[in-house]
């Protein structure tokens, strides 16, 4: 996975808790690296251990913590790609055009970059079907994703999330609609 994650999941705990969670975090851990460098690519079971570890921390599961953090992300994905973001899209436009728009320049920027699969079809003008697919199976992340750009476009009350499949899977589905 990516540093550039590795280090928002650090902000994330501190700005939600403090510095000093973060140590006892990677301790728990059992990780050597306190500081993960954005430039470069790190074990997936990096981030299962610290996301296990801080939930338990926490004491919510770790796919509320996923969606907690998937929320938190929002707005830096949208800067590190604003150059590929229309300024017109809203949150539909946003999943429906984030397989094209950015996951495919990631994975070119670097071999070592794996975003998941995202197949996002518009049904319907208020309406999104995505099903999510990566080995990784955090969903849950996914969802916490689309919860943020609701909130990030002042949409969260009109934005239904809803899971059709465990947010667990390599394959997870979800239906988004925009309430009117």
């Amino acid at each position: 996975m990516h540093g550039t994650i590795f280090s928002l999941l650090k902000r994330y705990v501190q700005t939600q808790y403090d510095h000093s969670t973060w140590v006892r975090l990677i301790e728990r851990s059992g990780l050597t690296e306190v500081d993960f460098d954005h430039r470069n690519v790190y074990p997936d079971e990096h981030m299962y251990t610290l996301v296990w570890q801080a939930a338990q921390m926490a004491g919510v599961s770790a796919d509320e913590l996923h969606e907690r953090f998937g929320e938190y992300l929002v707005p830096d994905l949208l800067y590190m790609y604003q150059k590929y973001i229309q300024p017109e899209w809203r949150t539909l436009d946003m999943l429906e055009h984030t397989e094209m728009a950015m996951h495919t320049r990631v994975r070119a920027a670097h071999a070592g970059n794996r975003p998941p699969v995202l197949d996002v079809r518009r049904v319907a003008p208020d309406e999104v079907f995505i099903e999510y697919v990566s080995p990784r199976r955090m969903g849950a992340l996914a969802v916490g994703i689309v919860r943020g750009l609701a909130r990030y476009f002042d949409e969260e009350d009109r934005i239904v999330v809803e899971p059709l499949t465990s947010e667990n899977g390599e394959r997870v589905q979800m239906r988004v609609r925009l309430l009117a």
